[in-house]
């Protein structure tokens, strides 16, 4: 019945734009910050600024790669000739231009793996949205489990503390015993050294919050949210969650782009010429020289060695790739049978605490009546209160893993609105 009233008078006392719920194409959630707000805290977190720098690097990296290594080299010479045998000086100069040439098909693979650079930095930076993400899940629960944990122990001491006025009056109408008195003071005490510790964990947590998401704000109350239970089936959640991991999507770019750099460095075998053409002057002007420049370096075990790195790179990124794709399967399982198994001990836990208040209360009865023992009493509540604040962890366990499978398969808040989308 305490529970119920405090709930009611916790809602009441907000803000009516607080039980509003925000939609924005997301899931909205009482117990969750709007997703407005999220969506600017995730940006401006150093790891999702970091990422987004990675897409600028890897965009003017497209650019360099298309306009391709070779520039044009100009030269210019000059001199002074002197005949002895007539004693006669001319003046003689030569200017060159050449420019590398890169061989037909070498462009388009240095395009190609220009895009998929890019490519791969903006699954990178879904990446790092995604990652954000839970770590503002997992703080804000942090958070709320710490809060939780300080409104249950502030109940408590409440709760502590009118027995003990209960009692004392009982002792000194001599219907008591001292001893009773003794022991319902020292449980008052250590319910206000639980409050004190629940205190300082609230805090404790709310600065690191604070320090990690500056810009969004922890609301002033606490509105419980009723979890739900996960539906749809198994092999559902795996897929949607492998479409949309972007630690997958960055191992199979990474994997390509391996494949790519292995072909390009395999067509660099055959070096790339070098087209020139050459003006002369020389005698005063009297001979004039028009030449055209061709050279071709021959390939040597250097570009051999370079091409097969490439291919045993190339075979690494593949495996990797699978490595990553076994551990998203195992992560995305797990992540389910975390949800459904919360979901469950939450039930469980919320059926023992009522019933545990139950027998508390009556316990109570009994003792006012003089037909309990104060210490089994005693005893009762404690098992209550504990019961009463598992069943409140477990409440939020629940919502936070269901949350956490939402958040895996991106139909929490929007993550994928700069980064490509990726299918297995």
């Amino acid at each position: 019945m305490m529970r119920a009233v405090l709930l009611v008078m916790v809602i009441l006392a907000l803000p009516p734009c607080a039980l509003a719920a925000e939609n924005q194409g997301s899931v909205a959630a009482s117990d969750l910050p709007p997703a407005a707000q999220v969506a600017q805290a995730l940006r401006r977190h150093p790891l999702v600024r970091s990422a987004a720098a990675g897409v600028r690097t890897e965009t003017a990296n497209r650019e360099r790669l298309i306009a391709g290594p070779h520039e044009t080299s100009l030269t210019f010479a000059a001199q002074r000739k002197r005949d002895r045998t007539i004693d006669l000086s001319t003046q003689e100069y030569e200017v060159g231009i050449a420019r590398p040439i890169r061989l037909p098909g070498k462009a388009a693979k240095d395009a190609e793996l220009g895009a998929v650079g890019v490519e791969q930095a903006g699954f990178e930076l879904g990446d790092a949205l995604h990652e954000t993400a839970r770590l503002l899940l997992r703080q804000w629960f942090s958070w709320q489990r710490e809060a939780t944990a300080m409104i249950e122990r502030t109940a408590q001491l409440a709760q502590w503390q009118r027995q003990h006025d209960v009692v004392q009056k009982r002792v000194s109408a001599g219907d008591a015993p001292r001893m009773e008195s003794l022991l319902s003071e020292a449980q008052v005490m250590q319910a206000q050294s639980a409050l004190a510790e629940a205190a300082t964990r609230r805090a404790l947590a709310e600065n690191e919050f604070a320090r990690n998401f500056p810009t969004l704000e922890l609301p002033a109350q606490i509105i419980p949210a009723e979890p739900s239970a996960v539906v749809s089936s198994a092999t559902g959640w795996r897929e949607r969650i492998l479409t949309h991991n972007h630690e997958l999507a960055v191992a199979r770019s990474a994997a390509k782009r391996a494949q790519l750099t292995a072909q390009r460095l395999e067509a660099e075998r055959m070096p790339d010429p070098t087209l020139g053409l050459k003006l002369a002057s020389e005698r005063d002007g009297q001979d004039r020289i028009v030449g055209l420049q061709f050279s071709i370096p021959f390939s040597g075990g250097a570009r051999s060695a370079s091409a097969r790195a490439g291919s045993a790179q190339a075979d690494a990124a593949g495996e990797r790739e699978a490595l990553i794709l076994s551990r998203v399967e195992v992560e995305a399982w797990r992540t389910l049978n975390q949800a459904e198994a919360s979901h469950a001990q939450w039930r469980r836990l919320s059926d023992i605490a009522a019933r545990m208040d139950e027998n508390a209360g009556l316990l109570e009865k009994a003792w006012r009546l003089g037909e309990g023992q104060f210490i089994e009493l005693q005893a009762a509540r404690r098992q209550a209160n504990e019961a009463r604040l598992g069943a409140a962890q477990a409440r939020l366990d629940a919502n936070e893993t269901r949350y956490r499978l939402l958040l895996d398969a991106h139909e929490l808040w929007e993550l994928d609105d700069a980064t490509p989308s990726s299918a297995p």
